[in-house]
C-alpha cells in the first residue's frame, strides 16, 4: 500500500523557524500543528489581551486548514492548550462563536507555559478534507 501524506505548506510560514510543519495531510485527514497567536510575520499578536489571541489563533487555524484542502467546519477533534485555566469561561464563549453544532471532540488542559512568552493559548485540529 502506497502511502498517503503530504506536509501542508504556507508562504509565509510563521513556523518555519522552528522547525515545524503547520500540518500534514494523511489520506483524508489533516493534523495541524499547534497554533498559536503569531501572525504571518512570527509576531505573538495580543500579548495582553486572550480574545485578541483566540482571534489570532482561529485566522490562523483557517489559513493551514485551506492551505491543506479543509475548513473549519470539518473539525473533528482540537486539544486546547491555556497557560490559566482561569481562561476556561473564555474559551467555551469562544467555542461557541468559531464553531457550530455538532462541536468538535475537545481536550482542553492548563500548561506552566507556551514556547512563545506572552502566548496565553494554542490549539491543535485534527479535520477532515
Amino acid at each position: 500500500m502506497t502511502e498517503n501524506r503530504q506536509v501542508i505548506q504556507l508562504n509565509p510560514d510563521p513556523l518555519a523557524p522552528y522547525a515545524i510543519a503547520p500540518g500534514w495531510r494523511v489520506g483524508d485527514l489533516l493534523f495541524l500543528s499547534g497554533q498559536a497567536a503569531i501572525d504571518e510575520a512570527g509576531k505573538v499578536v495580543g500579548p495582553d489581551d486572550f480574545n485578541d489571541q483566540v482571534a489570532q489563533v482561529f485566522v490562523n487555524i483557517d489559513r493551514v486548514l485551506a492551505a491543506g484542502g479543509s475548513s473549519r467546519d470539518k473539525i473533528v477533534k482540537v486539544t486546547i492548550y491555556l497557560t490559566d485555566m482561569a481562561y476556561f469561561p473564555q474559551i467555551v464563549e469562544a467555542r461557541k462563536q468559531y464553531f457550530s453544532p455538532p462541536y468538535p471532540a475537545d481536550t482542553i488542559v492548563e500548561v506552566k507555559a507556551l514556547a512563545i512568552p506572552g502566548l496565553m493559548v494554542e490549539i491543535d485540529v485534527v479535520a477532515t478534507v
